[in-house]
């Protein structure tokens, strides 16, 4: 066990998490008079509003997902730890991460907690193994896999239900990433796979988007999501609302009804974007500090995103519930950088109840449906209107606002060519998939399943099958020399017979 120590007698801010709210509090402090240690579970900054991209084969992982410890190099007060926190001690103000092995224990004077959300499968976590979230670059990469495998089975298949099966493509949930999913499955069974097929057509390939909610895109409104649902119907998505999933298999999933019928969709490549569920870290801040959590798990800070009797511990970003904030980024970039103002302010005489609440500033929202069309809702400054649109001139503000906020040159131009070819000639360079991407995760999660077990539990299952062989060699076994004598006599006698 490790326990690195800020070398200098400065402050010591500990960053949880290298997502939007981490990474951006970090570049907040790069000339404040502190040291500052971020601790990620993974090694990039994950851009994840485009993470569908890289499912459907428009862009290279790497161009939405930068090195942390590259982006931050040159900010020298700042230290990048791999790991992935399991526990924080509110008491002795103290975090402890895991990576593989090794267990590291890092002390704090200010602590942002930036850890995110996962995917929620409401209860149904056995979900996961057949429908992937789009949380993670293992995700997108996985989807990948399953996307463009599902058509090379079909076109080795004979049987007209299993290609059937194979090329029904579902989406269980119908806000910005269903949406945005949906529509680029879509977009690349009808045009980047057309004609590369000898024995199916993927034109034919049958795209459903389901949600229990009557509407798509709830948070846009009913007029947006109207036109969102027109376009999508008229690339050939199935939309079918009111629609909960009550089971999920490999082979495809049941969904209840409003009525409480129950049917079933044959599909074997499906993917999940219904819900998400804060970080397990704001349960462990609620038994310690009393702060209360909302239904997804979110905490529910105070004004100045700390938690009660903890001015020192900010939660901002997907952990936070704050009435007004939705879970985007912009929720998380202005978090992070509120509560790095904070610990600037305090650096300078300013007392934790003097500070100003936290307060957010709508920039608005936008969801891309395909290429050329997308839909956005914008705030008018001093009103309680909001300005929206649809089509193309929303689909150029998507690309627009996307880029800027890219992290990194190169990445931004990569990012623009990528889009410029598969917009203008409907090609995608990014469809490599491996057998590895597609079974990786399930397979990560038994191993750590059994590594998980006791060795007792361990041990007394290979005793179990230890003796399963035992028994299973003596009923084939003869007992003892006569008995084997005996079973030869019998051969011979059976011989002669014949």
């Amino acid at each position: 066990m490790s326990s690195p120590t800020p070398t200098s007698a400065r402050p010591h801010v500990v960053i949880i998490g290298s997502g939007f709210g981490g990474l951006f509090a970090a570049q907040r402090l790069a000339k404040a008079d502190v040291d500052v240690t971020l601790i990620g579970k993974t090694t990039h900054h994950l851009f994840q509003p485009m993470l569908y991209q890289v499912a459907t084969g428009i862009v290279a992982e790497g161009e939405i997902a930068p090195a942390t410890r590259v982006v931050l190099r040159k900010q020298r007060n700042v230290t990048v730890l791999m790991g992935d926190v399991f526990q924080i001690d509110l008491t002795a103000k103290t975090v402890t991460s895991r990576l593989l092995e090794r267990i590291t224990v890092t002390p704090y004077d200010k602590l942002i907690i930036a850890a995110g959300a996962d995917q929620s499968y409401f209860g149904n976590d056995h979900f996961a193994e057949y429908a992937p979230g789009m949380k993670t670059i293992d995700h997108a990469l996985e989807l990948r896999g399953r996307i463009l495998g599902a058509f090379e089975q079909a076109e080795l298949s004979d049987d007209p239900a299993e290609r059937a099966k194979l090329l029904t493509f579902v989406v269980v949930g119908a806000g910005p990433t269903g949406v945005e999913l949906a529509g680029q499955i879509a977009e690349m069974s009808d045009k980047t796979l057309k004609g590369a097929f000898r024995n199916i057509d993927p034109t034919e390939a049958r795209v459903i988007l389901l949600d229990a909610a009557p509407a798509v895109l709830p948070p846009f409104g009913e007029k947006l999501g109207r036109k969102a649902a027109a376009r999508l119907e008229k690339m050939g998505v199935e939309i079918q609302l009111g629609a909960m999933v009550v089971d999920l298999d490999y082979d495809g999933l049941v969904v209840k009804e409003k009525d409480g019928s129950t049917r079933r969709i044959e599909s074997q490549c499906k993917v999940w974007s219904a819900g998400v569920q804060a970080s397990p870290l704001g349960k462990q801040l609620a038994e310690q500090s009393g702060v209360e959590l909302d239904r997804a798990g979110r905490v529910k800070v105070l004004p100045d995103l700390t938690i009660p009797d903890h001015p020192e511990v900010f939660v901002v970003g997907d952990m936070m519930a704050v009435d007004g904030v939705p879970g985007v980024a912009q929720g998380a970039i202005q978090g992070g950088r509120y509560a790095a103002d904070a610990i600037k302010a305090e650096q300078k005489g300013q007392t934790p109840d003097q500070r100003k609440p936290f307060s957010y500033y709508d920039k608005g929202s936008m969801a891309t449906i395909s290429r050329f069309s997308a839909v956005m809702q914008v705030p008018i400054p001093g009103t309680k209107k909001k300005f929206e649109t649809e089509g193309y001139f929303a689909w150029l503000g998507w690309l627009a606002l996307h880029l800027v906020y890219l992290v990194g040159f190169r990445n931004r131009l990569n990012t623009l060519i990528n889009w410029f070819f598969a917009f203008s000639t409907r090609g995608r360079s990014q469809l490599a998939v491996t057998e590895q991407q597609v079974y990786a995760r399930t397979a990560i999660g038994a191993l750590s399943a059994l590594e998980n077990k006791s060795v007792p539990e361990v041990e007394a299952e290979a005793a179990g099958a230890d003796d399963t062989a035992a028994a299973t060699e003596s009923a084939n076994k003869p007992t003892s020399d006569a008995d084997a004598t005996t079973t030869e006599a019998d051969k011979a006698s059976a011989a002669e017979a014949s």
